[in-house]
């Protein structure tokens, strides 16, 4: 009943919109009309001249006319000028008819006659045929153009549907994600798992007098899982979910977004309980700042959105949910208590987490008897679950290259190396002495590694070319998982970044360009330590730097005087000279052992840590120690034989 009556009320307010279109339409049609009689005319008589009809009767008499047509208002006719050229010239009839008289006299002259002759008219008739009948015609055409359009409008929220929702639409439990999909977010889920609760059961938290949160944010980095874990409350809450991205509110016209929020609530409301799924909401919520401009259409269509959230009653089962990896530019309004009443965190993996992401991911592959999770998930420190998904998948495609139908360790242990240096460059030949130098530069990187405490393990090296540029790597693989770093353990960080330039230093006396990528790392690594970490006794604890976006990796920029960002820097160069100087030192110390691990690697291409642990064992022992002057490499300069010695 309600809805016929609501119904009724809406005809009843159309009616004067209609009245005033159909006026509309009938203006606009007379208007066409006259401009189309208009402008036909000045086709017609562009090129012709006026006369008046005595003229006209004049030039007859003078036998300066040839030719004559008539029309129904008009005589048109070709006359000679003064000068003897033939021009055409036009005039109006009397009375709209023409007498007999003037046939007579046209024939009488012997004029070529051609048209119709008009004869007396009904003036109604002709009134109604020039002017109401195209009249008519043209309000019946713009009449059925204007139904088409209301139509489209009333179907599609506007001209073209711009006006529309372009929320996707996932009824029931077509979203097929289940929190039994989502792993390695046990924290986040179990925030969620209340408002899944309220969708269930409303009257078990109305009968307290608690409402149900309007609204969380899902914050966390790219790749973790924000939207798949909201598609999972949609799947546990068996309820109609709508998905729709920021910037899908935004359009070139003005207001467009607006009628897009007020739609989305509409239809939810009509299904609820529902969940409405927001990614990417900064590129709508971003904080409205007036001292540098603003942009109207994203802050109109941000008004309506906090006034929707406002406007409509929880108890009926609609939750908002939204996602960003940009939390600290959302507009303060929109993060209030009352609209997004709760922030949850979606954070990379611990190891527990990547292990049981791993086991979700491989649960539809065939995977072989030699495939232990745990060491993948402990070597892929920092990985989340987008990262993870794809090493997975890698590892099958590589799988069915090589011709076999199950997916084992190699595999993932390969794909895991693709992801960080990229599939080897089969086709790139070093010569003989780049090769030797690669060899000791990574040599130099996992002794100075090996030979300390408080590193990460190494268990890999390799000095084959990557397809990211890289002309070999060290791999090191993390024990357990650590939240925590002292500065002794930076420190040896530092020294095993800068390894391979001081082998390449100690051994041939060169510097070459395959160490940029670890004095990046290095400098990096330094900057933190006396910018932000105060491990720094000239600068202290103090932090100089402003950091940028915390789930984007954004590097922090300074954020103080010239004159302490100068003491900064040199502090950071004070650091990696040491840690340079020690490297140095380390490998001098151990330089035989340098020897025989980079010639053994020159001949396998490939180690693994294990066989660097024999070498490093081996040397550790009392034996006698042999020098062979051939395994000692040189560069082909006197400098470089110079400074080896």
């Amino acid at each position: 009943m309600n809805q016929n009556n609501n119904r009724k009320d809406n005809n009843k307010q159309d009616k004067p919109s209609r009245n005033g279109r159909f006026i509309l339409i009938v203006i606009a049609a007379i208007i066409g009309t006259l401009l189309l009689n208009t402008l036909w005319q000045n086709l017609t008589k562009e090129s012709t001249k006026e006369v008046t009809f005595d003229e006209f009767l004049t030039m007859v008499d003078e036998e300066k006319v040839k030719e004559v047509t008539f029309d129904t208002e008009t005589i048109t006719f070709k006359a000679t000028d003064k000068d003897g050229k033939e021009k055409s010239y036009y005039t109006g009839t009397i009375d709209n008819y023409v007498t007999n008289d003037l046939v007579e006299r046209l024939e009488s002259h012997e004029i070529e006659i051609s048209g119709k002759i008009p004869e007396e008219q009904n003036y109604l008739v002709t009134f109604l045929l020039e002017w109401i009948l195209p009249i008519l015609v043209m309000a019946a055409l713009f009449l059925l153009i204007s139904r088409f359009l209301t139509k489209r409008m009333d179907g599609l929220g506007g001209i073209g549907g711009i006006g529309q929702s372009k929320a996707k639409v996932y009824m029931e439990k077509e979203t097929g994600v289940t929190f039994r999909d989502v792993a390695g977010q046990d924290e986040a889920k179990e925030s969620l798992v209340e408002i899944i609760d309220f969708l269930h059961n409303p009257k078990k938290y109305t009968a307290i007098g608690a409402k149900l949160p309007k609204g969380a944010l899902l914050v966390g980095s790219p790749g973790t899982g924000k939207t798949l874990l909201a598609k999972a409350v949609a799947g546990e809450a068996h309820v109609p979910f709508f998905s729709i991205s920021g910037s899908d509110f935004v359009e070139m016209f003005v207001g467009v977004g607006a009628s897009r929020v007020r739609d989305l609530f509409q239809q939810a409301a009509k299904v609820a309980p529902a969940i409405i799924f927001i990614d990417e909401i900064d590129a709508i919520g971003r904080s409205r700042d007036s001292r540098f401009g603003g942009n109207d259409e994203r802050e109109q269509t941000l008004n309506q959105l906090l006034a929707e959230i406002d406007g409509f009653d929880s108890s009926k089962g609609v939750v908002i949910l939204a996602a960003t990896n940009r939390p600290e530019i959302l507009d303060k309004a929109l993060l209030r208590a009352g609209r997004f009443d709760r922030r949850i965190i979606v954070d990379r993996p611990n190891l527990e987490g990547r292990y049981q992401t791993l086991r979700v991911h491989t649960r539809n592959i065939k995977l072989a008897e030699d495939v232990d999770l745990h060491k993948l998930a402990q070597a892929t420190a920092g990985a989340v679950g987008a990262d993870l998904a794809n090493l997975v998948n890698e590892a099958a495609l590589r799988a069915v290259r090589l011709g076999r139908h199950t997916v084992n360790q190699e595999d993932l242990l390969t794909s895991f190396e693709v992801v960080i240096a990229g599939t080897e460059k089969k086709g790139t030949v070093l010569t003989d002495i780049e090769k030797r130098i690669v060899s000791y530069h990574e040599v130099g990187h996992a002794l100075v590694a090996a030979l300390q405490k408080n590193t990460k393990p190494v268990s890999k090296i390799t000095i084959v070319p990557h397809t990211s540029g890289a002309l070999g790597y060290t791999m090191q693989t993390p024990e357990e998982e650590k939240y925590l770093s002292t500065k002794q353990e930076l420190l040896v960080e530092l020294q095993t970044l800068l390894g391979g330039r001081a082998a390449e230093q100690t051994v041939f006396g060169v510097q070459t360009t395959g160490a940029a990528n670890d004095i990046e790392r290095a400098t990096e690594l330094a900057r933190k330590m006396v910018m932000q970490f105060g491990m720094s006794d000239k600068i202290g604890l103090m932090n100089l730097t402003s950091a940028g976006s915390e789930y984007l990796d954004d590097k922090a920029y300074m954020d103080c005087s010239q004159a302490t960002a100068s003491d900064a820097d040199a502090e950071v160069r004070i650091l990696l000279d040491a840690s340079y100087k020690q490297a140095c030192a380390l490998l001098q110390e151990h330089r035989e052992l340098l020897d025989e691990v980079a010639l053994f690697l020159l001949q396998r291409e490939t180690i693994t840590g294990d066989e660097l642990m024999t070498f490093v064992e081996k040397e550790n022992e009392p034996q006698e120690q042999t020098a062979n002057a051939d395994e000692t490499p040189q560069m082909p300069t006197a400098e470089a034989k110079g400074n080896e010695g």
